[in-house]
């Protein structure tokens, strides 16, 4: 009985000093992981004020402000063109004629309707004043009974008539006198002049060559006259960047061709109706047409030179701000709820929460999150409106950290620090 009594105790001390051991290994692991908590590499800023310029970036191409294309109103051979692309010309220069024989020839057939009808409507008044003057006679007679009613109507009939003629015949030399007048214009058209002093930037017809009028369809592009001393840059603007461009806002355009030349402009003109690229609702891109007139164009600037344009479309002075890349998105802190009632207890995320933007601070070795409110942006740097003060020192890389690796309270070592450690 006393054998098997110092067994079982015997077992028992065993039991209880597997535990033990076991609980003191559990113990270590937790208290070593503690102290071998992960700390994250970070490099900072710290909060100034500066002006920030918000820019909205938009490639496109040169136009000259004015542009006419010239087509003829009249078809027609061409038969005169005295002038080439590249030119210079004035307003009012003549620069095609087309060949104005079969007009030349209406507008003869037309003077000739229009004296013939002229003639006739002689003829006509002179008949009127015959019958009219028979008729007054007849009139007198009939008042004085030497002459019948059957006379008195006859003399009428005839006077009306005559009137009637002259009236008719009054309508067609009108007629004809339009007929003429647009026999006239028609032969004017075969002649063509400059509508504006500029240059001709596009030609591409010759003589001896058959051009359409604009009554067919538009008409054969004759050419174009530019005015190269007013050029505007025409960019396309993304749905989201247009609505903060407004009219008058300043803008810096660099041309290919010119290397890193940069020209001065201001916005003259801001599309209503989108353009649409793509196909397909997912790969469909929605931009703006914006115009921007060029202060000091360049002589040796040509209409169609590619550029890129950066619209200034608001400046701020002497604000908060941090560099862009600091700026990230959390999910907000939910609230502590217990069960039983408003006391603290396990934190519960709400469906309803959306990504905040935020910084990371740095205190006391500790990443702090600091919710923020920003306001416009450069390529650089965002102004910050709500939620830091100036000369805090803010996380400004890696990107991993700030955009996943980075939470509330987690410990961190400024690179210059570690890498001078290391040193050592």
């Amino acid at each position: 009985m006393s054998k098997n009594n110092s067994k079982k105790s015997k077992k028992k001390i065993f039991i209880f000093g597997g535990l033990t051991v076991l609980l003191l290994i559990v113990l270590a692991l937790v208290f070593f992981n503690k102290n071998d908590e992960k700390i994250i590499k970070v490099q900072t800023e710290k909060v100034q004020k500066r002006d920030i310029t918000q820019v909205v970036s938009a490639t496109g191409k040169i136009n000259p402000v004015y542009s006419v294309e010239l087509r003829p109103e009249v078809t027609g051979e061409i038969v005169q063109l005295p002038v080439k692309e590249g030119d210079h010309v004035r307003k009012g220069q003549f620069l095609i004629r087309l060949k104005p024989d079969q007009y030349i020839a209406r507008k003869n057939k037309a003077l000739a309707s229009l004296n013939f009808a002229k003639a006739t409507l002689a003829q006509r008044k002179a008949t009127l004043a015959k019958v009219k003057g028979d008729f007054e006679r007849v009139k007198k007679l009939y008042e004085q009974d030497l002459s019948s009613t059957a006379d008195l109507e006859a003399a009428r009939s005839s006077y009306l008539g005559a009137k009637a003629q002259v009236e008719a015949q009054q309508s067609s030399v009108m007629q004809a006198e339009e007929s003429y007048k647009d026999a006239e214009v028609e032969l004017a058209k075969t002649a063509i002049y400059s509508p504006l002093k500029g240059t001709i930037t596009y030609l591409k017809v010759e003589v001896g060559e058959r051009v359409l009028g604009s009554s067919f369809s538009q008409g054969t592009l004759l050419m174009t006259v530019s005015d190269l001393t007013s050029m505007e840059a025409t960019v396309q603007v993304d749905e989201n960047d247009v609505i903060l461009i407004s009219v008058g806002d300043t803008a810096k355009i660099k041309i290919d061709a010119f290397g890193d030349d940069e020209f001065l402009g201001t916005v003259s003109q801001i599309g209503n109706s989108a353009v649409t690229t793509g196909i397909g609702s997912q790969d469909q891109v929605v931009n703006f047409d914006v115009k921007i007139r060029l202060d000091n164009p360049n002589e040796k600037i040509r209409p169609g030179m590619s550029c890129d344009a950066e619209i200034q479309t608001e400046t701020k002075n002497n604000v908060l701000s941090v560099p862009i890349q600091c700026v990230t998105a959390r999910m907000p802190k939910s609230k502590s709820i217990s069960k039983r009632g408003n006391k603290p207890g396990m934190k519960k995320a709400s469906k309803k929460s959306k990504p905040q933007e935020v910084v990371f601070v740095v205190e006391d070795n500790l990443a702090r999150m600091k919710p923020v409110k920003t306001g416009i942006s450069n390529d650089s740097y965002i102004e910050i409106v709500k939620g830091l003060k100036e000369g805090q020192e803010v996380v400004t890389g890696p990107y991993k950290a700030i955009s996943k690796e980075l939470q509330d309270s987690v410990k961190v070592m400024l690179e210059k620090s570690f890498s001078k450690e290391r040193k050592y």
